[in-house]
């Protein structure tokens, strides 16, 4: 995995702009410790920062290689990410007629490029984000993977394009200014920690969507969607479904095994991680490679203070014991006091550039940072919730009938929030209204279902392009800040296709939650973890965390010079911070985010605001 940055500009002479470009580049060092690279043209200037996972000893970016037939054309490519299927593409390749110089996917991501051009997308299997120069055509193809896994931000001014993996990169560009529109502040009020697809918040920037590309050349900048969701029938049983499920997990977790560095798994003890580590150890276990390696995060008397509720019903300690005994793995356990978490959230928003899921991040970040002190990479369980279906909003009646985003229901609490002013600037109910009906507008319908069937597919549909992305955005973001790879199966684009269309009654086999993946992992995990309640990522649970985070933002609202106070509603802030049990174990984003993330949330946003010197351009 790696950092990708470049500067398209038809007015300006790059060849003289080496040192902004080296600026630029320079932000992604964290993504990439490995090494760094530019190249630079009068009209393309592209950098990266490597993080070696594939043939560490060659694979330099960007990478150069001429059109097949014509040396003076050339091709450039900088890319962040991991093909699953490199073998397959370079035995093609070969039969084509190409020869390689490295064993690193990078090459084979380029000559396939070179090979079929921006077809190419729809032979990748793996999670990426990429950007392709042409010298020859003046042109520039960008692409991202299908799921999103892997990020990618630009700004298109006219006759410029700027883009980076995150937006630090672009705002490092000299004429690129800090600011947020009216929109960009409804992103963090309204919808944050989420954001809606292509919305880059910062006012100027998008972000590529998932399975799509951008062209950019002289004649300006096209966009296009190369792959999304199709509802198609399928009449698979139970049986049929779950053998084709556990062939494909099987099949993805050890093509992303491949790794010439040290990998290990995520382990919480739920199903998802659990079945994963499995595999994953099975695979070992036939390859001669040794003990597999896992990790967990908790934190410090968490045990004395956990309260089981509908969102986490079970702690998890217990049940990672279990798995790693049964699988004989080298399990660490890594835990966190309150005063660490606090202080990492800062360092969580200057991860993400943008204020986030509070200490959820916070103790993601700090995870990464002791995970790597082992490991390269890491395969982890996300998103098997939203394809299965295992999250309460499934299940749970009120929340179907929502008619909003089932995850982000505390509207009025959200707007109460608000000062009068942004209130009126942003409407968020009218806002939030907005973003749902253009995400259930784009849900695929198949013809003949009825009105539950479509119900159910609208919710999968949301849960897939509307919450997974905020995880994996996350995932990314903490994990990479340490150079930590992180890998997620579940977002193999055959399995989310196949899952995707079966009818829920099979998806719920048994009556449980993600039943046929249960089914699917029977004869792979013990009985008592397979059919083990869904509990979602630990968060703390340590009162001293709410006192921690309450005091600091009550401490920052008494300062006249702070910047959150033009935007937010401080009575009512303090108000909730005089009995902050009022809503400490409800929700307002999400599974885990209650009363103290809330709290933490501002603080965010009040050091996101100061740390970037953030203009309000409304």
């Amino acid at each position: 995995m790696c950092g990708i940055v470049g500067w398209i500009d038809w007015n300006r002479n790059l060849t003289r702009q080496a040192e902004t470009l080296e600026r630029m580049t320079e932000t992604m060092e964290r993504r990439g410790p490995d090494a760094g690279g530019t190249w630079l043209s009068t009209h393309c200037a592209l950098g990266h920062r490597r993080l070696s996972v594939i043939d560490p000893a060659n694979g330099a970016q960007p990478m150069v290689r001429p059109s097949k037939g014509n040396e003076d054309h050339q091709h450039v490519i900088v890319y962040n990410g991991e093909l699953y299927n490199t073998q397959e593409l370079r035995d093609e390749l070969r039969r084509r007629g190409y020869r390689f110089r490295t064993s690193c996917d990078t090459e084979v991501l380029l000559l396939s490029f070179i090979e079929w051009g921006p077809a190419c997308v729809e032979r990748l299997n793996g999670i990426f984000a990429f950007a392709i120069w042409s010298t020859e055509r003046e042109q520039l193809f960008m692409a991202r993977d299908r799921l999103g896994v892997k990020p990618l931000f630009y700004r298109h001014d006219g006759d410029r394009l700027l883009f980076g993996s995150e937006p630090k990169a672009i705002l490092a560009h000299p004429d690129v200014r800090a600011e947020v529109d009216a929109e960009g502040l409804a992103e963090i009020f309204v919808i944050g920690p989420a954001r809606t697809p292509g919305h880059g918040v910062w006012r100027g920037m998008a972000e590529l969507k998932p399975g799509c590309c951008l062209t950019f050349d002289r004649s300006g900048l096209r966009l296009s969607t190369y792959w999304r969701l199709e509802a198609k029938p399928c009449t698979d049983g139970e049986a049929e479904a779950a053998e084709r499920v556990r062939e494909l997990l099987k099949d993805t977790v050890r093509r992303q095994l491949v790794s010439d560095v040290p990998v290990c798994t995520l382990l919480s003890g739920g199903l998802d991680s659990s079945g994963l580590t499995a595999l994953a150890a099975g695979y070992y276990r036939e390859t001669g490679r040794g003990p597999l390696h896992t990790y967990s995060v908790d934190y410090v008397d968490n045990e004395r203070h956990f309260r089981a509720h509908a969102f986490q019903p079970d702690a998890d300690g217990p049940w990672i014991a279990r798995m790693s005994d049964h699988l004989d793995t080298v399990h660490h356990t890594v835990r966190f006091d309150t005063p660490e978490l606090v202080e990492a959230l800062e360092a969580a928003v200057l991860a993400r550039d943008l204020p986030g899921m509070a200490d959820i991040d916070a103790s993601l970040y700090l995870f990464s940072r002791e995970i790597k002190k082992g490991a390269t990479v890491a395969i982890s369980g996300e998103a098997a919730d939203e394809i299965f279906g295992g999250y309460p909003w499934f299940h749970r009646e009120e929340l179907l009938r929502a008619d909003t985003f089932p995850w982000s229901t505390a509207t009025e609490l959200r707007t109460e929030l608000l000062s009068p002013d942004l209130a009126r600037l942003i409407r968020p109910r009218e806002y939030l209204a907005e973003r749902y009906r253009q995400a259930v507008a784009e849900t695929p319908e198949l013809d003949g279902e009825d009105k539950a069937a479509r119900r159910m597919r609208r919710m999968a549909y949301l849960n897939i392009t509307r919450f997974m992305p905020t995880l994996l955005d996350r995932k990314d973001r903490m994990t990479m800040a340490w150079g930590l790879e992180v890998r997620v199966p579940f977002c193999d684009h055959r399995l989310v296709e196949y899952v995707w269309n079966l009818p829920w009654s099979v998806k719920t086999a048994g009556g449980r939650e993600k039943g046929i993946l249960r089914r699917a992992l029977e004869g792979v995990l013990p009985e008592d973890v397979l059919y083990r309640k869904k509990s979602p990522y630990p968060k703390t649970h340590n009162p001293n965390y709410l006192t921690a985070v309450r005091d600091r933002l009550l401490a920052r609202l008494d300062d006249p010079s702070c910047p959150l106070l033009p935007l937010v509603n401080a009575a009512k802030i303090r108000a909730l911070a005089a009995n902050p049990e009022a809503g400490s174990h409800l929700p307002w984003f999400g599974q885990l985010m209650s009363g103290p993330q809330l709290f933490a949330y501002l603080l965010q946003v009040d050091f996101w605001l100061r740390h970037y010197r953030v203009s309000l351009a409304v």
